[in-house]
């Protein structure tokens, strides 16, 4: 039999509070800490234009 990897699914959630999520693997074994990325949220209202979809941080939660 195969060993199991190292590799998780994790739900990246959008700081905005606006509810949108990612989820994508992350390698337990090397990434020791929380993820913390900078990715497009269509929900959330850019600061400048008021319009919907800005590019905010998103913090790693687990999977349920």
């Amino acid at each position: 039999m195969a060993k199991k990897g190292a590799t998780v699914k994790v739900k990246m959630v959008s700081t905005a509070g606006t509810g949108y999520y990612y989820v994508t693997k992350v390698n337990k074994k090397t990434k020791t800490e929380k993820l913390v990325k900078k990715k497009f949220d269509p929900r959330a209202k850019h600061p400048e234009t008021g319009k919907p979809g800005a590019h905010v941080d998103f913090k790693e939660d687990k999977v349920k």
